[in-house]
């Protein structure tokens, strides 16, 4: 059995997938890319800013399927540009601490609306 999950938090799927299904104690969260789901348009700025409203969006997906971002253990990082890998890692690493998911970075030919950033994530609820 999955449990879709859904929230109006972050952006709504712009095709035929969920934000995040739950299959048993696993949550997957579909790839966030950097939109504002309160004006369904790209935030303003570059990587940095990019990358803190997609973990802004992955936050809100899984604070609906009741976990935090301590309980992801598994993301990949989808970037247009790999020179961008700097900037994004100091944001990713505000939202994930001292004990941070495994991780995939990886070159992304073209991402979903032209974003510089996308970010999937697996976590575990507790059991």
């Amino acid at each position: 059995m999955k449990d879709i999950i859904a929230t109006d938090r972050a952006p709504q799927a712009i095709g035929p997938y969920s934000q995040a299904v739950r299959a048993g104690s696993l949550v997957f969260a579909s790839g966030q890319i950097p939109i504002d789901p309160v004006t369904g348009e790209f935030v303003a700025g570059g990587i940095a800013e990019q990358t803190e409203q997609v973990l802004r969006n992955l936050t809100a997906v899984f604070e609906a399927a009741g976990l935090s971002l301590n309980q992801v253990v598994k993301t990949t990082v989808f970037l247009l540009d790999m020179d961008d890998f700097t900037v994004m890692n100091e944001v990713y690493g505000r939202f994930f601490g001292q004990q941070p998911p495994a991780r995939a970075t990886v070159q992304a030919a073209r991402l979903p609306r032209d974003a510089r950033v996308e970010i999937e994530a697996i976590g575990v609820a507790a059991e």
